[in-house]
């Protein structure tokens, strides 16, 4: 194909997902109220387990909060919605300009990638109601924390891509591995710093202070990064890395191969 055809392929992909997502936001519209609770499920769950040791409520201040909120709302629903639709349409794009062993892989990666990524929300949503009831529990007994309901929607939003972000990162470990780039003994050798690594990503990627949400930021991705190692040492296994390594000789000295 020329380089135009490939603009206009691009193109034409790109209106196809923009018409899906616009589809989808009409429907989101219709399920506004459910949405709306489904967000402020965790804000509840914190209040409910301060009882009345904190007053605190969600609030919308300006005359177009309200309608900003609903169409924010919708539209990242119908984004992560059509993210199915929008990803087979890259793939669709990218896979022609890919050889068959590295086609394989790919679809491997996609399999895993997405159920990894949603693992990563839920887990994020399960965690949120206590990152909650932590950040909010340090109001005085004196005063009244009103939450613009905005910054909570953005809080919200920035806690669940970050979990799902965080479960990706082992997959592309795996995926590094696989391409040569990184090595199951390499990662051996360095775990205890990946390990400190990730309690500091924890600590510094979630948006609350406690312990909790860092704890369970961080304990997934470390078993996620030991799975990581176990697969990775066994590719390693497999090509005979573990026998005949780049590190094991000399610039200048001559392998027996």
């Amino acid at each position: 194909m020329a380089l135009a055809d490939h603009f206009r392929e691009l193109r034409a992909r790109l209106l196809r997902s923009v018409l899906v997502w616009i589809v989808l936001f009409i429907v989101a519209l219709f399920f506004y109220n459910e949405l709306l609770q489904l967000i402020v499920h965790p804000y509840r769950e914190a209040m409910d387990r301060l009882g009345q040791k904190v007053d605190s409520k969600l609030v919308v201040t300006g005359v177009t909060a309200g309608l900003t909120l609903q169409l924010k709302l919708c539209g990242v629903v119908a984004l992560i919605v059509a993210s199915p639709y929008w990803l087979l349409q890259l793939w669709g794009f990218v896979v022609p300009g890919l050889h068959p062993h590295e086609r394989k892989w790919t679809r491997i990666f996609a399999a895993i990638a997405g159920p990894l990524f949603l693992i990563g929300v839920a887990v994020g949503y399960w965690v949120l109601p206590k990152g909650v009831q932590v950040l909010v529990g340090f109001t005085p007994l004196d005063a009244t924390n009103l939450v613009e309901f905005g910054d909570f929607f953005n809080f919200t939003t920035r806690m669940l891509l970050i979990f799902g972000v965080a479960f990706e990162i082992p997959l592309f470990v795996v995926m590094l591995n696989l391409a040569g780039l990184v090595s199951g003994k390499k990662l051996g050798q360095y775990r205890p710093w990946i390990v400190i690594g990730t309690m500091v990503f924890a600590a510094v990627a979630t948006p609350s202070t406690d312990p909790f949400s860092m704890l369970m930021l961080a304990i997934p991705m470390l078993i996620l990064f030991l799975i990581a190692e176990i697969l990775a040492r066994i590719v390693d296994r497999a090509r005979g890395r573990t026998k005949v390594t780049t590190d094991a000789w000399g610039d200048d000295e001559v392998s027996p191969l």
